[in-house]
């Protein structure tokens, strides 16, 4: 009886989801793709605050994409024995090719204390590179 309650509480939940996750086909779509113990979110685009979104759907056109990144730096890398410290950065990317259609996918990562960011079509091809922006308590 339970299952089954749950089972129906559930389904049009799913439903909804799917509704709101429609990929529209006259934009483009930015994934993110965060590094494993990373957390990745998109800050802003074209300078309007988005709140850490997971992904956005974009006109075809030029956008400037700004992302937070929280990673932390190995032990060894801050040159003292201990925790690994956390670190927040911001990172903007431009790029002026997207399509309509066209999936893309931001891939991170870190060396160091130095965070990267790299924009790749459905294909795995790199497109651009995000410039750092700045660190700290951001």
């Amino acid at each position: 009886m339970r299952l089954s309650l749950m089972l129906c509480l559930l389904l049009p939940l799913s439903g909804c989801a799917q509704l709101w996750l429609r990929h529209d086909p006259s934009m483009a779509w930015l994934d993110l793709a965060p590094a494993q113990g990373q957390r990745l979110g998109i800050a802003q685009v074209d300078g309007h605050d988005l709140g850490d979104a997971d992904y956005v759907q974009l006109s075809p056109e030029h956008h400037e994409v700004q992302v937070r990144l929280h990673f932390e730096v190995a032990a060894e890398n801050v040159g003292t024995p201990g925790q690994p410290l956390p670190r927040t950065c911001l990172l903007n990317l431009q790029y002026a090719g997207f399509a309509a259609g066209q999936r893309y996918r931001l891939e991170t990562g870190s060396h160091g204390f130095r965070p990267w960011a790299k924009l790749r079509d459905q294909h795995g091809y790199t497109l651009a590179t995000a410039r750092e922006g700045r660190c700290g308590d951001v």
